[in-house]
């Protein structure tokens, strides 16, 4: 749980900043920053409605691959961002496209100081896809924390979900990096205060302290909401 050192935060407050189609384009370098990525399926847009408290925040569409942009929102005030990076579909997207958002997610994840963490959001149903593995990859190479949020948890029986979680977890231990996972619901908002509680510490310290990584919500939780519990993969 937050210490009573760390500063809350009312993510409720957040609000839209800017859109930029290139790192030269975003904000000032400067604060502090939590980037959210995920497959175009993922329920990404649907988190940080969630995670915000606003239907209407990052916006939804059945359209793998139509946010190209890098979408910028305060939460506090300008100091604190959420970033919204480039759904990744596939279906209907040509090649040189791909590459394109490839190119920035990229140049986003190894240049932005400001940067503190990378949530990544993978639909449980089918988590741990290709690009999920890719920036898992890249969040390593640059000494980044992940949470890896698996989403559309209501959608498996209490029994599936778990099982899930947890052969999710002995993946990742055996995988490079500091990764934490969770369950989530943007529906039943299970998981909802464990995210709000990692992002807080994330965007609240010290760059030297995010050395110890952020807590992950167990389990046995996604329907009780209790206390998160540490993976040994963080």
């Amino acid at each position: 749980m937050n210490s009573p050192e760390t500063p809350a935060i009312d993510f409720r407050r957040t609000q839209f900043l800017i859109s930029a189609q290139r790192l030269d384009q975003a904000p000032d370098d400067t604060g502090a920053e939590v980037a959210f990525a995920g497959r175009s399926n993922a329920g990404k847009s649907s988190a940080i409605n969630a995670l915000t408290d606003h239907g209407g925040l990052a916006r939804t569409s059945k359209t793998p691959g139509r946010t190209q942009l890098l979408n910028f929102f305060a939460v506090s005030d300008a100091s604190q961002r959420l970033v919204d990076l480039p759904g990744y579909g596939f279906a209907k997207v040509p090649l040189a496209v791909k590459n394109t958002w490839q190119r920035h997610l990229e140049d986003y994840l190894r240049r932005r100081q400001s940067l503190r963490g990378l949530v990544l959001l993978s639909d449980i149903r089918h988590p741990l896809q290709e690009f999920d593995r890719m920036m898992l990859g890249w969040a390593a190479s640059c000494g980044m924390p992940v949470r890896l949020v698996l989403t559309k948890a209501d959608k498996l029986k209490r029994g599936a979900a778990q099982n899930t979680f947890l052969q999710v977890r002995r993946e990742l231990a055996a995988l490079e990096g500091d990764v934490s996972v969770q369950l989530f619901s943007a529906v039943t908002k299970a998981g909802v205060d464990e995210l709000r509680e990692c992002l807080t510490a994330w965007l609240t310290a010290d760059v030297d302290d995010l050395a110890d990584g952020p807590v992950a919500m167990d389990a046995d939780d996604v329907a009780t909401d209790g206390e998160a519990q540490k993976s040994p993969a963080s």
